[in-house]
């Protein structure tokens, strides 16, 4: 497997894990791994945001779409795709996790350095954003450049 694929199979894997927590959290309303709702909120998000299905499953949709596009980038599926869509979807992700990835170096000085979301933004967080950042532009830069079949 070339490096294209393997960084667009990494970037489809963690997107797809964590649409997959975002249809169980939404299909069972449960708080797992926190004890409680209010305690998943503030470890992922440091903020008191909802874990209800209006709010779960347009994420979860967005975050499919957008592994199957870096997957389409690579010209791994869906290769009937106008050649434009998987090249917006993959700048999307990379765009994305690098904000993302900045913002939580940011947080790193600011946040409350005893809290669950200040560990979890050091050691799980913010390094996965920079991976699915670099991965992701690996992909959009490498991708499939040929015309669409």
């Amino acid at each position: 497997m070339t490096s294209t694929r393997t960084a667009a199979v990494t970037v489809a894997a963690v997107l797809g894990a964590d649409c997959l927590l975002h249809l169980y959290w939404a299909a069972t309303g449960s708080a797992w791994p926190a004890a409680t709702v209010p305690a998943l909120s503030r470890a992922l998000l440091d903020a008191d945001v909802p874990f209800t299905p209006p709010v779960l499953l347009p994420l979860a949709a967005a975050l499919s779409a957008a592994a199957v596009l870096v997957l389409a980038r690579a010209g791994l599926v869906a290769r009937r795709l106008p050649r434009w869509l998987p090249l917006l979807g993959t700048l999307g992700v990379a765009a994305g996790t690098g904000v993302r990835a900045l913002a939580g170096l940011v947080w790193l000085g600011t946040d409350d350095p005893a809290s669950t979301f200040h560990l979890l933004n050091l050691a799980v967080y913010t390094p996965l954003c920079v991976l699915l950042c670099l991965a992701s532009l690996l992909v959009l830069l490498r991708g499939r450049r040929a015309p669409a079949a």
